[in-house]
């Protein structure tokens, strides 16, 4: 989903993996990664005629700016070039929202081609802001590696529809690998929430530019950064509406997609030896109605809640975790203290592996269009370690035994409470 949250490093349990079954590999990040794909996506429409950038036109700035940052990638980025709104002047709308254009393919860089396609644009039109995310997603691919882009505009949408913040949020739901970051030059209150918006869904991050050296550093910042992967690309994993259909996880770190109000459901084996140490992060991408939460639950394949999670403070508004732990020895517990209640000895649990349920649910609340299909980005971390054992504590007994020794422990009690007051009153009379 986005900004990585809690990540569990899997590198000593891969011999669990293959005791658990199958499951959804984690990325190898000893294996070489693709070359990074990144898109400049540059609005082109009549506003950006405004020259109230240190007294230059926006358009001319951002040519500039363009440029600079041409000069400085590094030889190994695939980089395209698209365009919105910069060649329909006519006042037909239907036509001029679907005005975006490639100008330059995605592929190695080429600075004189690329600076050549950036030299003719002229501000002309609307500003397609959804279609154009669209069409820049189409360019990129539909890879495996680092793929983001970045969007410079100084408004918001107008051509609604597609919605741009709907857009980013379809796009993050495809897959891990896309980010939208945005930039706005000199933005009013408007297009900033709408550029915080298409950021926030995908993972991405928003800022605003009002020179050319701010533009021109922010750019960079973002075209340099998709050279570096995340340390971790969490697997992609669909959680069930039960738990028998549920998918069966190794440990490691998963991407799912939950709606509001939905329940998903998780399994994962944990041996005798064992504890499971299991968090959940779910970043909202869209506005909601305030008091809401996530919970994780453990819980028996029939339905019996084992443990379920505390919430961790995570330091973000848009970010909700909580997570939980659990050991084979807490069911042992379970039964040994069954078997005494029932005053019949039974044998020691065998040791095989007991499988439990994750259950991840929500109490979010919002509006009929936004409770709807993508659902928000969830990330499942799961860990086993060694159990941590903990002393027994000590028993009280049982049985008729138990019961006599109390009585004789209390009438001996009540005895010398009442010699102890005669003595004393009697004493109180006398002085």
């Amino acid at each position: 989903m986005h900004k990585s949250l809690s990540i569990v490093v899997a590198t000593g349990l891969i011999g669990a993996a293959t005791l658990l079954g199958a499951a959804p590999a984690l990325a190898d990040e000893t294996e070489p990664s693709e070359p990074p794909r990144v898109e400049l996506v540059l609005d082109v429409s009549g506003s950006m005629r405004a020259a109230d950038i240190d007294g230059e036109t926006r358009i001319a700035v951002a040519k500039r700016a363009f440029n600079k940052v041409v000069d400085a990638l590094p030889e190994d980025t695939q980089l395209g070039i698209r365009v919105l709104g910069a060649t329909y002047s006519g006042k037909n709308k239907k036509i001029a929202c679907k005005d975006t254009q490639q100008i330059v393919p995605v592929g190695p860089v080429n600075a004189v081609q690329a600076k050549n396609a950036i030299a003719t644009l002229k501000p002309t039109g609307y500003t397609p802001i959804g279609l154009a995310l669209k069409k820049a997603a189409e360019d990129l691919g539909d890879t495996d590696s680092v793929r983001r882009i970045v969007l410079i505009t100084d408004g918001e949408d107008t051509c609604t529809p597609p919605d741009p913040c709907e857009v980013a949020r379809e796009l993050a739901a495809r897959g891990t690998h896309l980010v939208v970051d945005t930039l706005g030059l000199t933005p009013d209150e408007k297009t900033r929430k709408q550029l915080v918006c298409i950021s926030t869904a995908t993972g991405g991050t928003y800022a605003a530019a009002t020179s050319e050296e701010e533009l021109t550093d922010r750019v960079q910042q973002l075209v340099d950064r998709a050279a570096v992967p995340p340390p971790v690309q969490p697997a992609v994993v669909t959680g069930s509406a039960d738990c028998t259909n549920a998918p069966l996880l190794a440990p490691g770190v998963y991407t799912d997609r939950e709606k509001i109000s939905e329940h998903r459901f998780y399994r994962v084996a944990v041996q005798p030896d064992q504890e499971l140490r299991a968090s959940v992060s779910i970043s909202l991408d869209r506005a909601l109605n305030p008091d809401y939460g996530v919970l994780l639950k453990a819980a028996t394949k029939d339905g019996r809640e084992l443990v379920r999670g505390v919430d961790a403070g995570s330091g973000r508004a848009d970010v909700l975790s909580a997570g939980l732990r659990w050991s084979a020895d807490e069911q042992k517990a379970d039964a040994k203290a069954s078997a005494e209640a029932a005053e019949s000895d039974v044998d020691e649990p065998a040791a095989t592996s007991t499988e439990l349920c994750l259950i991840v649910s929500n109490s979010f609340a919002s509006t009929a269009t936004a409770a709807g299909a993508p659902g928000m980005p969830v990330e499942l971390s799961i860990d086993l370690v060694d159990a941590s054992h903990a002393p027994d504590a000590p028993g009280l007994g049982r049985g008729f035994l138990f019961l006599l020794v109390l009585a004789i422990a209390g009438l001996v009690a009540g005895v010398l409470a009442g010699w102890i007051t005669r003595y004393w009153v009697a004493t109180w009379r006398e002085n």
